[in-house]
């Protein structure tokens, strides 16, 4: 690498780390004194965009990758170009940016993150694996707060781990269960794809209306719906769970199929980051095209099943191999594959898309891929945690 290319990478990458606000959450760049448009706007475009595939392709990993958020931030033209430069978590396997827990997961592998339940405060933090390790401090991404109501549960679901509240800027979504804990919804704060409609029977009054963008309106949409079987006769083994996925269309898991993406999060929650321009970017015509596809067609949506565990005589219990990432025997443990509700199985319905399990007191590991998000793994996780005595 050139002596000046190498001098201008390393000023960048000393400069981003006095522009990142809060390491706490999904970081986001604020601009400074030192990182004026008017110093940096004019490099050379050539230069400039060499300078971030670098900066992207060398800082991988969290806490290294706040340089690539802060780039992200210093003004119109970097954020273009950064734009272009970072990929989707489905094709990079990486959660760089907020609005990367609300895109799909990688297509070949699943990404390991981890839950933390406080019993306490009856809350649940959802961190991205840092390691193979299955203690690691791990990257905080999304939050939840278990609400108890007359009637039902609701866990509000937040990018801020210390305001969870529905009115907060940083609300993301929510989980709602029926009485008994059977019957589950998962609601997400803005529209999942275009066309999408807002539920009728949740209100948007919490939501400030001067700080929400015209371009994408909040409220409370459907995205998936979660059911457990009833365990009537009292017979052992594992819950039966079936998860409708309102927002995926069954062809999303097969070969060239396409998962709609959110490309950008509401006005409301790119101010709790303080400013996230990557964020504020126009989606793109081929994004476009990929979240307007559910709204056009007649698709069936997706439907996953809980995979069928194996007794083992030996061990006397129920057992399904999670490759070492799940250590303790529970009732909550589960992994997730598509059903093939309208044709014969194929290969793609053997896939694992979530697997939860428990590896401490109150430690839960989460892995999922294409073609859910982190925040509908982390929704569908959270129904595990609620009390089922029907369905033990």
């Amino acid at each position: 690498m050139p002596t000046t290319l190498r001098t201008i990478i390393h000023d960048l990458k000393s400069r981003s780390h006095r522009v990142i606000q809060d390491a706490s959450s999904i970081d986001v760049a604020v601009v400074s004194d030192g990182l004026t448009q008017s110093y940096w706007a004019h490099m050379p475009q050539e230069l400039l965009r060499e300078v971030l595939i670098r900066i992207e392709a060398s800082e991988d990993t969290w806490p290294k990758r706040k340089s690539v958020v802060a780039c992200a931030g210093v003004c119109h033209s970097w954020r273009h170009i950064t734009k272009e430069i970072v990929k989707i978590p489905q094709f990079s396997s990486r959660i760089t940016f907020p609005i990367s827990v609300k895109q799909p997961g990688p297509r070949e592998h699943l990404l390991h993150c981890f839950i933390k339940r406080n019993r306490s405060t009856q809350t649940y933090h959802l961190y991205l694996s840092l390691t193979s390790s299955l203690a690691d401090d791990g990257k905080f991404l999304l939050a939840a707060q278990k609400c108890r109501r007359p009637t039902s549960t609701d866990y509000m679901i937040s990018f801020d781990a210390d305001d969870m509240s529905k009115g907060s800027n940083a609300h993301v979504g929510k989980l709602r269960s029926n009485f008994l804990g059977t019957k589950f919804t998962i609601y997400d704060a803005q529209p999942p794809h275009a066309g999408a409609k807002i539920s009728k029977s949740c209100s948007s009054r919490f939501t400030n209306l001067k700080q929400v963008s015209p371009r994408v309106p909040t409220g409370h949409y459907i995205v998936a719906h979660i059911s457990y079987d009833l365990n009537v006769l009292g017979s052992r083994g594992p819950r039966r769970m079936h998860c409708a996925l309102d927002s995926i269309p069954a062809s999303a898991i097969e070969p060239g199929g396409i998962a709609p993406t959110q490309t950008e999060l509401s006005h409301k929650n790119i101010e709790t980051f303080c400013s996230s321009p990557f964020s504020r970017s126009e989606p793109t015509s081929v994004n476009n095209s990929i979240s307007g596809a559910l709204g056009e067609r007649k698709d069936s949506v997706l439907v996953l099943k809980n995979k069928a565990p194996r007794w083992h005589e030996q061990l006397q219990c129920w057992c399904l191999n999670f490759d070492g990432r799940v250590t303790i025997a529970s009732v909550k443990n589960f992994q997730l594959v598509a059903s093939p509700e309208n044709g014969p199985a194929g290969p793609e319905h053997n896939e694992i898309i979530l697997q939860f399990g428990k590896v401490g007191k109150d430690v839960f590991t989460m892995d999922y891929r294409y073609p859910i998000s982190a925040f509908q793994a982390f929704a569908i996780c959270l129904s595990s945690f609620d009390t089922k005595i029907a369905c033990e």
